[in-house]
C-alpha cells in the first residue's frame, strides 16, 4: 500500500452529504473540540492503567505492544462516558445528513495504538457488520494528532462503488496485526489522512479503508470509533446487538444469517 495526504476539498457549493456519496468518506475539522479530546484521551488512558474495562483478545502474543494495549469493544454498555460520546449530538447532526434517515449506533470502540504498534490491513466494515438493506458509517475521532508517522487512516476513495470485495491476500504479519487483507483494486489509490485532536473521519461500510503501523517511539494514536445504521436496518450481525437510537433507547433487528456475499462463515468478530 502506497499512501499520499487526503485531498479534502469539496467544490464550492457541495454538501457534505454529496461529498461523502462522491468520495466514500468525509472529514469534519474540530467535531469535538480539543479540550474534550484531550479529557478523552486522558480518560482512557486511566482506564487502561486501572484496567477498568477488559480489552479484546485479539488472540496476540504476550510481547506484542498490542496485546497490552488491546483495542476496547463495546465500551458505552459498560462505561457511561463512552456511551454519552456514542451518542452525542453533534454526532447524529453529520448522521442524520449522510444517511438521510435517523442514525441508530450499533458500536463502540477505543483504539490506543501505542508507539512500535502494528498497523490494520485494508478491508471494509460491512463484512463483520452484515447490514441489511445499505450499510453501516463509522464515525473515527482522532484523540491524538494522527498522521502517517503514527499510523493515521488511510481511506481508497471512491471505492465505495466496488460494492463488498471479496478478493483478498495475505499481509505482512510483521506490519499488520490482522494479515487476510483486500488487494487495492486497479485505478484505486491508497490515501493517507491527517487528523488533530478532536477531528473526526466518517467513512462507509463499503469504503475500502486501513492503517499502516505506528512507526514513531514517543506518540500514541489514540481514537474513539462509532459504527452506526439507518433506521430502515432490517438485519446485522448479531454481535452488533441491540441497536440504539442516539436518545439510548433499545431497538431491535434482526440478525444476519448465511455465509454473506463472499460465502465466507458468518462473522461475530468486531470491527
Amino acid at each position: 500500500m502506497g499512501g499520499i495526504s487526503v485531498i479534502e476539498t469539496a467544490p464550492v457549493g457541495t454538501s457534505r452529504r454529496e461529498q461523502f456519496e462522491r468520495d466514500g468518506y468525509l472529514i469534519v475539522r474540530g467535531l469535538l473540540r480539543p479540550e474534550e479530546a484531550a479529557h478523552l484521551r486522558d480518560y482512557f488512558t486511566d482506564i487502561h492503567a486501572r484496567r477498568a474495562i477488559a480489552g479484546y483478545d485479539d488472540g496476540l502474543p504476550e510481547g506484542d505492544i498490542l496485546h497490552r494495549y488491546p483495542r476496547l469493544v463495546h465500551p458505552h454498555r459498560t462505561d457511561e462516558l463512552s456511551r454519552r460520546y456514542m451518542l452525542d449530538p453533534r454526532i447524529a447532526e453529520v448522521l442524520w445528513e449522510l444517511f438521510g434517515e435517523e442514525p441508530l449506533a450499533a458500536q463502540s470502540m477505543m483504539y490506543y495504538k501505542p508507539p512500535g504498534a502494528r498497523g490494520q490491513s485494508l478491508h471494509q466494515d460491512q463484512m463483520p457488520l452484515r447490514v441489511s438493506p445499505g450499510t453501516c458509517i463509522a464515525c473515527w475521532i482522532a484523540l491524538d494528532r494522527a498522521d502517517g508517522e503514527n499510523g493515521g487512516m488511510l481511506v481508497v476513495p471512491v471505492s465505495h462503488r466496488l460494492g463488498v470485495v471479496c478478493k483478498g491476500h495475505e499481509q505482512n504479519a510483521e506490519l499488520f496485526f490482522n494479515v487476510h487483507g483486500l488487494r487495492v483494486p486497479e485505478d484505486h489509490q491508497v490515501l493517507q489522512t491527517e487528523l488533530d485532536p478532536g477531528d473526526a473521519l466518517f467513512f462507509g461500510g463499503l469504503t475500502i479503508h486501513g492503517s499502516y503501523a505506528n512507526r514513531t517511539t514517543d506518540r500514541f494514536r489514540r481514537c474513539f470509533i462509532g459504527h452506526y445504521v439507518g433506521r430502515s436496518t432490517e438485519a446485522l450481525a448479531k454481535f452488533y446487538h441491540p441497536l440504539l437510537t442516539m436518545a439510548g433507547e433499545e431497538v431491535g433487528v434482526g440478525a444476519a444469517t448465511g455465509g454473506g456475499p463472499c460465502g465466507a462463515p458468518e462473522m461475530a468478530e468486531p470491527h
